[in-house]
């Protein structure tokens, strides 16, 4: 019984980390073409596929209180086996998408980077600041820009 439960859960926990794979893969290519319709609808997909994980998370931690393989440990061997290769792949398929989730942050950050640095150049006269056209601070963000012709 406690085996079909945790192999249910980490099996629907292995199909969700895919699905924020390919839900981070549409983000990359977002904002590598810079196509920014439903950019949106995307980080809120991303947001409740989290919410999902976590009760995933939490349902397994119920079924096995404690580390995943001193409870797997009691179990017999072809059970064991089978639930420690899923569990595995999950731990492998979630670091993936953590290293690509970490690599596309790198990119985005590089490029705030850069819009910074040529506002700076651009604009000396405000120290690197935006306003907007009642002369409230903004930040620098990757909103479309408007610059005026005599620049």
């Amino acid at each position: 019984m406690i085996f079909e439960q945790c192999k249910d859960v980490l099996v629907k926990e292995c199909g969700l980390v895919q699905r924020i794979a390919g839900l981070q893969e549409l983000i990359r290519d977002a904002v590598e073409n810079r196509t920014w319709t439903d950019f949106e609808e995307h980080f809120n997909d991303l947001g409740r596929m989290r919410e999902e994980f976590a009760l995933l998370e939490a349902e397994r931690q119920r079924i096995f209180p404690g580390s995943f393989y001193d409870c797997a440990a009691g179990l017999p061997s072809e059970q064991r086996n089978e639930l420690s290769e899923i569990y595995r792949n999950l731990k492998l398929e979630t670091l993936k998408v953590q290293v690509a989730g970490e690599a596309l942050m790198g990119y985005i950050t590089g490029a705030r980077a850069t819009i910074a640095g040529f506002f700076e150049l651009a604009f000396p006269d405000r120290g690197g600041k935006l306003y907007t056209p009642h002369g409230i601070p903004v930040s620098h963000d990757m909103r479309s820009m408007v610059l005026n012709q005599a620049f």
